[in-house]
């Protein structure tokens, strides 16, 4: 397969090991090629490209940047797969949502399903769907763009738990226009990044504290 360079938005590698790999996605880019020529070109297949014993972990939604681990054996990939299942990989995100949120901190104990009649959207439903919860902390306010900063953290990892959480409580994040977040005209892209991972190294079990700061 004939990888496209990306010269305007390079992968950065933020870890590497024998085992583990932890790469800095950038936003616009897909986690994984999906269907059709069009959605060849995803960061799976250009670390694949450099690394064939590369295996994916876990996601990041095509708008979002940030921290995302991959693995370099079988065994490495399930055992981070059981560790994401069991939340023992603590993740933060940084965004600017609209609005202004007075209160310092709190929590968004929403559950969250597939919206299926306008797939990819999902959508909070409080009989069907499955629990989810955010966690979430101020950390500055833009009162002349009447923004505010956040610091989140998804307890559970639910498929777009944050901008549907976000959405649900009158704060979409700006630039997500799938979840009434207006078009982000100077940034051009979604405000949503992955800055912070830690986790148990898979093989050495030392603790790793990877941290990605957010170009916005």
């Amino acid at each position: 397969m004939n990888i496209q360079p990306l010269p305007h938005c390079p992968i950065q590698i933020v870890y590497q090991d024998s085992a583990l790999l932890v790469l800095n996605k950038p936003a616009g880019l897909l986690s994984v090629p999906g269907r059709g020529a069009d959605k060849q070109n995803a960061l799976s297949t250009h670390i694949q490209a450099l690394y064939p014993d590369a295996l994916v972990v876990h996601r990041l939604d095509q708008a979002t940047s940030g921290l995302m681990a991959m693995a370099r054996h079988i065994k490495v990939q399930r055992d981070l797969s059981r560790a994401f299942e069991k939340r023992q990989i603590h993740k933060e995100y940084v965004a600017i949502v609209h609005g202004t949120l007075q209160t310092h901190s709190g929590e968004i104990n929403l559950p969250v399903m597939a919206d299926w009649p306008r797939r990819p959207l999902q959508k909070v439903d409080h009989i069907h769907g499955k629990a989810a919860l955010t966690r979430w902390r101020v950390l500055a306010r833009d009162a002349a763009a009447n923004t505010t900063r956040l610091l989140l953290e998804p307890i559970t990892g639910r498929t777009h738990q944050l901008r549907v959480h976000l959405s649900a409580i009158g704060h979409p994040i700006v630039g997500d226009t799938l979840y009434g977040g207006v078009s982000a005209a100077a940034a051009g892209r979604m405000l949503l990044h992955a800055q912070a991972m830690q986790l148990a190294h898979p093989v050495s079990q030392a603790a790793l504290h990877l941290h990605s700061s957010a170009p916005f």
